[in-house]
C-alpha cells in the first residue's frame, strides 16, 4: 500500500511539474507566443510608419469632413473618390476619429487584422488537422515576409485578407454543416471584401464554391441550388455600393476616381479588373497605359511627397537584374528575383503540399478531409499563383493574399508528412526530407539574389540541420517517437527560420515605404534610389511646398477650396499637412475627366476656387488657368522662400515620368499630360513652367 502511495504521489509530483496556470495548455501558450511574434514584428519601428500611405491617409482625413465624404470615400475635398471601394477607408476613417489622423491610427486596423489573420488561420486549421497542424500555419503566416510588410501599412490588402478568411470560414462551416445560414454568411462577407478591394476578392471564389460541392454531405441537386441562390446574394453585396454610387446623378456625387466613365461598375471590372490581367492594351501585355493610372496612390515617383516623408520607392522597386517590380509572365515569375523575396520562401513546400494531401488517401465523394483541404487551400493557392504568373498589371503586395492558403499548406502538409512517417517511417522520411531539400533550395537561390550579409541565415539553417541530422540519425538507431518529433520539429524549423528572419529585417528596414510595400530586399545601394534622392524628395516638399502655402494661408479668401492642384501626388501631403482645403482636379495622378473646362470655369466665376498650382502640363483646365487667372509673382514667394536653393534640395529625385534607376517604365507612372519640366512647380531656382495662380481675383 504504501509503495503504491508513492508511486501516486510521484505521479502527481510529475504532473503538479507540468501544470501550467489558469487552465492554459501547452498549445494555448505556443499559440499566445505566435501571437505576440506577430503583433511585434508589424508593431515594431513604428517611425516607419510616417504618414502613412498619403493618398490614403489623406482620404481619411477629408472623409472625416462631412457624412458625403465618409460615404464616397473622398481622395480630396469632395471632387473625386479613392480609386477603391469605401470599407477599408470607413475603418481607418474610425480609428482614426477617436485617434486623431496620423500614420499609426490609420495603420492600426491593418496591425490588428494581420494579426487576427494569424488567430483565424490556426483556428481554420486546427479544426480539421489539429492542433499543431494550426501553431504551423499560424507562424507561418506571422513570419511570411510580404504578410508583415503588408500590414505595416494602411493599404487596403491586410483587411481584405481577414474579410477573405472569415468568409472561409463560414464556406468550412457550410461544408460541415449543410446549412443555408453558413453559405449567405459566407456570400455576404465575399461581397463585403468586395467593397474592400473589387475583384481581387473573387480570386478565392472557384476554391469555395469547389469545397462545398465536393466536399458537403448534400444531395447533389440540394447543393447545386444553394449555390445558384447564393450567388445572386454575392453579387448584390458585391455591387450594393456601386450601384448607390451609380445611380446618383454625377452632378450630386463626386467624380469616381480611376474610372474612364465616372462609373464605379467600369472602375471594378475595367482598371481593377480585365486592366489587371491584360494591360489596357489588350492581349499583347503591353502596360503604358496601365502604369499612366497607377493603383493605390503607389506611383513611386510621387511628388512633392516622394512617398511618406519624401521617401523613395518602395526598396524592391529596382530589383537585381533591373528587372522590374514584378518582373515578366512566366511559371517562374514568383521565384525570380522580381518577387521571390515575398512569398517564395515556403511556396514550394506549399505546393507540394497540395500533391501530398492528394495521394494520401483514395478520392471518395463527398470529399474527404485532406482532400478538402487541397480543395479550399490549394485551390486558393494555385488560383493566384496562376493569375500572377500571368498578370500583366498588379503591384508585389498583392501577393499577400496567397499567404493564409500558403500557410495553411505548410501546416497541414507538414503534419500529414508526420502522420505518413509515423505509420510507413521510410516512405514518410523520404517525402519529408524531399520536400524540405526542395524548399531550402529555393530559399538559398532566392537568397543569392539580394546582397546582404548572409550569416545569420547560414548559421540559422546549419544549427537547425545539424539538430535534423542527429535526430535523423538517432531516429534510425533507437526508433523512438520521440526522435521522430525531434526531427519533425527541426524540420519544419529548417523551412521557417529564413522567412522569420527575413520578416525581421522587412520590419526593421529603413529604405521601404508605405506606399509601395514589399520585403526586405537587401542592402545593396542598387535596390533603391540612392540617398540623396530620397532627402532631395523630403527637402524639396517642405522647401517648395512651405512657401506656397504660407502665401495662399497670408492672401486667401473665404473660396469654397483654397488650393486646386493637378493631382493627389502633388496635394495628398498638402492636405495632410495643413488646415487647406485642397482639390485635385486631375484625381489621382492627373488623368482623371474629374472636371470639364466650362464646369472649372463655372467654379471659378462663382467664387469656388481660390488658388491653383499649375505644373505646365497642355491640358485644357491647366491653358485655361494660364490664360486667365493671375499668376502669384515669384519675388512673394522667394521672399518667403528666404535663400533657400531649391534647385540644389530637388537634386537626385527623377524628373516625373522617368523611373529610378533600372525600373522598367511598364510599371512607373507617365506624367501628367503635357508635364515637361523636372520639378512640380516654377519657384525660385526651378526649371518648369509651373506656377502660383490666384484665380478669386477672377
Amino acid at each position: 500500500m504504501a509503495q503504491v502511495m508513492t508511486a501516486d504521489m510521484k505521479s502527481n509530483t510529475k504532473h503538479a511539474t507540468w501544470a501550467l496556470p489558469f487552465g492554459l495548455t501547452w498549445v494555448s501558450v505556443a499559440l499566445i507566443a505566435i501571437i505576440v511574434m506577430a503583433a511585434g514584428v508589424r508593431l515594431i519601428n513604428a517611425d516607419a510608419f510616417a504618414d502613412g500611405n498619403t493618398y490614403y491617409t489623406a482620404a481619411v482625413k477629408n472623409m472625416l469632413e462631412s457624412p458625403s465624404n465618409f460615404f464616397y470615400a473622398v481622395a480630396d475635398a469632395g471632387g473625386v473618390t479613392v480609386d477603391k471601394p469605401p470599407v477599408a477607408l470607413w475603418i481607418q476613417a474610425l480609428f482614426a476619429a477617436v485617434l486623431g489622423i496620423s500614420g499609426f491610427s490609420v495603420t492600426l486596423p491593418s496591425i490588428i487584422a494581420g494579426t487576427l489573420s494569424v488567430v483565424l488561420i490556426y483556428h481554420l486549421v486546427q479544426k480539421g488537422f489539429g492542433p499543431m497542424a494550426g501553431l504551423i500555419a499560424a507562424l507561418t503566416l506571422a513570419v511570411t515576409p510580404i504578410s508583415v510588410a503588408v500590414d505595416r501599412t494602411n493599404n487596403l490588402d491586410s483587411i481584405l485578407i481577414f474579410t477573405l478568411l472569415l468568409a472561409t470560414w463560414a464556406f468550412i462551416r457550410a461544408t460541415e454543416t449543410g446549412k443555408w445560414r453558413h453559405l449567405l454568411l459566407g456570400a455576404v462577407l465575399i461581397g463585403v471584401a468586395f467593397n474592400v478591394k473589387m475583384l481581387q476578392a473573387y480570386l478565392i471564389v472557384p476554391a469555395l464554391y469547389a469545397l462545398y460541392f465536393f466536399g458537403a454531405s448534400v444531395p447533389w441537386r440540394r447543393k447545386i441550388k444553394q449555390l445558384v441562390v447564393i450567388t445572386p446574394v454575392l453579387v448584390a453585396v458585391s455591387l450594393s455600393w456601386a450601384l448607390i454610387v451609380d445611380l446618383t446623378p454625377a452632378d450630386q456625387r463626386p467624380y469616381v476616381g480611376g474610372s474612364t466613365s465616372n462609373s464605379v461598375i467600369d472602375l471594378a471590372f475595367g482598371y481593377n479588373g480585365t486592366e489587371r490581367l491584360l494591360g489596357v492594351d489588350g492581349p499583347s501585355g503591353n502596360n503604358t497605359n496601365a502604369a499612366a493610372r497607377p493603383d493605390d496612390g503607389s506611383a513611386t515617383g510621387q511628388f512633392p511627397d516622394g512617398g511618406p516623408q519624401g521617401a523613395g520607392p518602395a526598396n524592391n522597386v529596382n530589383r537585381p537584374g533591373g528587372s522590374g517590380e514584378i518582373g515578366d509572365k512566366g511559371i517562374a515569375r514568383l521565384f525570380e528575383a522580381s518577387l521571390g523575396n515575398e512569398l517564395a520562401w515556403s511556396l514550394p513546400f506549399g505546393l507540394l503540399s497540395i500533391g501530398v494531401l492528394g495521394v494520401r488517401r483514395r478520392i471518395s465523394l463527398p470529399l474527404q478531409r485532406e482532400h478538402q483541404a487541397a480543395m479550399l487551400w490549394g485551390g486558393w493557392l494555385v488560383t493566384g499563383v496562376v493569375f500572377f504568373s500571368i498578370s500583366s498589371f498588379f503591384h508585389a503586395y498583392y501577393l499577400a493574399t496567397l499567404a493564409p492558403a500558403l500557410a495553411a499548406l505548410v501546416g497541414i502538409g507538414a503534419v500529414t508528412l508526420w502522420q505518413i512517417a509515423h505509420e510507413r517511417r521510410i516512405l514518410g522520411m523520404l517525402m519529408a526530407v524531399g520536400l524540405v531539400a526542395v524548399t531550402l533550395a529555393v530559399q538559398v537561390m532566392v537568397m543569392g539574389y539580394y546582397d546582404l550579409n548572409s550569416t545569420p541565415y547560414h548559421l540559422a539553417l546549419v544549427a537547425a540541420g545539424l539538430v535534423l541530422g542527429a535526430s535523423v540519425v538517432l531516429l534510425g538507431w533507437r526508433r523512438e517517437t520521440v526522435w521522430l518529433k525531434v526531427a519533425a520539429v527541426a524540420a519544419v524549423a529548417l523551412v521557417l527560420v529564413i522567412p522569420a528572419i527575413w520578416s525581421a529585417q522587412t520590419a526593421l528596414a529603413t529604405d521601404n515605404t508605405t506606399v509601395l510595400p514589399a520585403a526586405y530586399a537587401g542592402e545593396s545601394d542598387s535596390n533603391t534610389l540612392d540617398g540623396a534622392g530620397q532627402a532631395g524628395g523630403g527637402a524639396m516638399n517642405q522647401a517648395v511646398m512651405s512657401p506656397v502655402v504660407e502665401y495662399i494661408e497670408d492672401n486667401g479668401g473665404d473660396a469654397t477650396y483654397d488650393l486646386v492642384v493637378e493631382s493627389s501626388m502633388i496635394g495628398s501631403q498638402i492636405a495632410l499637412d495643413t488646415d487647406l482645403t485642397v482639390l485635385y482636379w486631375g484625381g489621382f495622378n492627373g488623368q482623371d475627366a474629374v472636371y470639364t473646362v466650362e464646369s472649372f470655369a463655372a467654379m471659378v466665376e462663382a467664387g469656388e476656387i481660390g488658388f491653383v498650382l499649375n505644373t505646365g502640363g497642355q491640358s485644357e483646365i491647366s491653358a485655361w488657368v494660364s490664360s486667365t487667372c493671375t499668376a502669384v509673382d515669384s519675388e512673394a514667394l522667394a521672399d518667403l522662400a528666404l535663400s533657400t536653393d531649391l534647385a540644389t534640395m530637388g537634386m537626385g529625385m527623377p524628373p516625373m515620368g522617368q523611373p529610378p534607376q533600372g525600373m522598367d517604365n511598364g510599371n512607373f507612372p507617365t506624367p501628367p499630360q503635357g508635364f515637361t519640366g523636372g520639378m512640380p512647380m516654377g519657384a525660385p531656382g526651378l526649371s518648369g513652367a509651373s506656377a502660383l495662380y490666384d484665380c478669386s481675383q477672377n
